[in-house]
């Protein structure tokens, strides 16, 4: 639902980082694999109780998803690129989720579960709309020049990053806030079924 609005306020400062950064001769992938490895630490953090060092993760990879981006459009986007941004990105969600759930198994599994279950809703519904997109040549300028084309919704990429932050610094609250998002997101693939069923019949 913001991320229109955040990528429009940080395209000029991302692409001047992305310029910066072509010129030391990095590759989008590799911050893309670099974002991804550090993120999953949060996982065995998480699992021995400290969020604070899962937070650094989180940021850490979010930070890096954004700038991978930022360098792939000043280098050139490949679906290399696009392909390992999407999988990586839906594997590090449900990961931090996971690693709630192992933190407090008697507490957080059900709501994890829960919350992973609606993931494949917001996913399926992405993926599968990217691909009938593609297929039909439908754009979407709003976004930018990006690999994949998608519907938004009630959950995005904005909201989903302060839900993680939020449940790394309240992480007693992780069943309710899971269960809340859960619904949130369920809100979203729905409406996106119905947006796609629109578009496309």
């Amino acid at each position: 639902m913001l991320d229109t609005f955040f990528i429009r306020c940080f395209k000029q400062p991302l692409r001047l980082t992305a310029k910066v950064i072509d010129k030391c001769g990095i590759q989008a992938n590799w911050i893309t694999l670099v974002g991804f490895v550090v993120g999953m630490m949060a996982v065995p953090a998480l699992y021995m109780g400290n969020t604070s060092l899962a937070l650094i993760c989180v940021v850490f990879n979010r930070l890096m998803d954004g700038l991978d981006g930022a360098v792939a459009r000043v280098q050139g986007p490949t679906d290399l690129g696009g392909y390992l941004d999407i999988t990586l990105d839906f594997i590090f969600y449900s990961a931090v989720i996971f690693g709630f759930a192992l933190m407090s198994p008697a507490d957080n599994a059900l709501a994890a579960s829960f919350l992973i279950l609606s993931f494949m809703g917001t996913g399926s519904s992405f993926l599968a709309f990217a691909i009938m997109a593609e297929k039909r040549q439908i754009e979407r300028l709003d976004y930018g020049r990006k690999s994949l084309y998608f519907i938004g919704g009630l959950a995005e990429g904005a909201e989903t990053i302060a839900f993680l932050i939020l449940i790394c610094l309240v992480p007693t609250y992780f069943p309710i806030l899971a269960y809340g998002f859960g619904v949130v997101c369920w809100i979203t693939t729905i409406t996106r079924i119905y947006a796609g069923y629109r578009t496309l019949s």
